[in-house]
């Protein structure tokens, strides 16, 4: 399990060889921060980069050399405290940067600072015990053969194959898998490859931490990298819009900026491929794409030089389908899916229980024989399989039918059988009809 202090919070550089990075890099983020904010403290241009003000002043200080940049204002306190803004040379000089790429923010992390990192995630040893496994899934009405083949799967951190009918829960039981994980993470803005840059914190997908480490200011240091946000573990959910793209970098010519692929943004955390085998490209080549990265945990990228590199791939994937796994791939590609769980569907107990979370969800009184009229008159008439879903769906339904009707926000047998009625498909010939 990893150590939360000295994983969470890589330190602070304390200089510009600690940051990886080439003085050209630093002097053009630096050149197009000011041309875009138009002027800046010392103080404040160093949080937007998030480095302390000693590794940005050398480049503020070439800039000046070269009167490309001037200093309008400031106290007696020194460089942070200056006011910094670009002459004309300079924002011409900031107009050839930008040609290159537009980024602006955080100073990007080296791939190799980066790939150390992920590394403590390779090594992460998960024993989660019975109980904590029960926890995680307390939300969820799942029999205990589920629970313990769920345990070891997410011990292994290799792939997991989950399948099912559809409606069991499929994808609730693959996103519950993240609160077993321990700790948290963090993610840096983008990386730095050769000058390259690739976007990878995603406000979209990233979640950060309510309560992050203070910035620095010009009495102290800060003793974190800023140059990563501390974010919960990732959770990665795509379905039927997944391509092959996806899991590629992307590159916007507008921008001249990468973005990373989804395996990347997921690393340390979850990935869920729902609907597997319902993606427009094959599930074969999906599977193919990954069978290298899921048994080294490297994946290669290619830039659009051509440049081939490494990433680590420290992402927990999971394949939901509601599909027979039989008939999506072959027996091959099944072994290197080492774990598999089949969902089954609710027994009536199970149903019962179901049906009672979601009445306490909802704040209503639960009532067992509204359950069990249900199963027993809606559900076995129709020859309909019961599913984990149908409690949820049929209580919201018979809550819309009750505010239509202007009746008490209450569960009725009447108003139950109406929502099965508008919910189930009549399975006859509607020539007949």
């Amino acid at each position: 399990m990893l150590a939360t202090d000295t994983a969470l919070y890589p330190p602070a550089p304390a200089d510009l060889e600690q940051t990886g990075l080439s003085g050209d890099l630093v002097l053009q983020i630096v050149t197009k921060t000011l041309h875009l904010a138009g002027e800046l403290s010392g103080t404040e241009l160093s949080e937007r980069l998030g480095v302390s003000f000693q590794i940005i002043e050398p480049a503020l200080s070439l800039l000046k050399r070269e009167h490309h940049c001037e200093i309008s204002g400031g106290s007696v306190l020194g460089g942070p405290s200056f006011r910094y803004r670009l002459t004309d040379a300079g924002r011409i000089r900031a107009a050839l940067f930008l040609e290159h790429d537009h980024y602006i923010g955080a100073l990007p992390v080296p791939l190799d600072q980066y790939t150390a990192y992920m590394k403590q995630f390779a090594d992460e040893h998960l024993q989660p015990s019975r109980a904590a496994i029960a926890g995680a899934f307390s939300h969820l009405v799942l029999n205990r053969r589920v629970l313990d083949q769920l345990g070891p799967a997410i011990a292994a951190q290799h792939s997991l194959f989950v399948y099912g009918p559809p409606g069991n829960g499929k994808t609730v039981i693959s996103q519950a898998i993240r609160d077993v994980l321990p700790g948290d993470i963090v993610v840096p803005h983008a990386l730095s490859i050769d000058g390259h840059i690739i976007r990878v914190y995603d406000p979209v997908n990233h979640q950060p931490l309510e309560h992050a480490p203070e910035h620095a200011s010009l009495a102290r240091e800060d003793a974190f990298d800023r140059r990563w946000v501390p974010c919960k573990r990732p959770l990665i959910t795509t379905g039927g819009e997944l391509t092959l793209d996806a899991l590629e970098l992307g590159f916007s010519v507008a921008t001249g900026l990468y973005r990373a692929p989804l395996q990347v943004l997921a690393n340390g955390g979850v990935l869920v491929i729902d609907d597997f085998g319902r993606q427009q490209c094959p599930a074969q080549v999906i599977l193919s794409r990954w069978i290298v990265p899921l048994e080294s945990g490297v994946d290669y990228l290619t830039l659009r030089t051509g440049q081939k590199f490494e990433v680590p791939f420290h992402a927990f994937v999971v394949f939901a389908t509601n599909l027979k796994p039989s008939e999506l791939v072959d027996e091959a590609f099944l072994r290197r899916i080492h774990y598999k769980v089949l969902a089954e569907s609710p027994t009536d107990d199970e149903f019962v229980r179901i049906f009672e979370n979601y009445c306490r969800a909802k704040r209503l009184d639960f009532d067992r024989s509204l359950a069990e009229h249900v199963l027993r008159n809606e559900l076995r008439p129709r020859g309909v399989k019961a599913r984990a879903c149908h409690p949820r769906d049929l209580v919201e339904h018979s809550l819309s039918i009750a505010a239509y009707l202007e009746q008490p926000r209450a569960l009725t047998t009447e108003l139950l059988s109406e929502a099965c009625a508008t919910y189930f498909v009549e399975d006859r010939d509607l020539a007949t009809v």
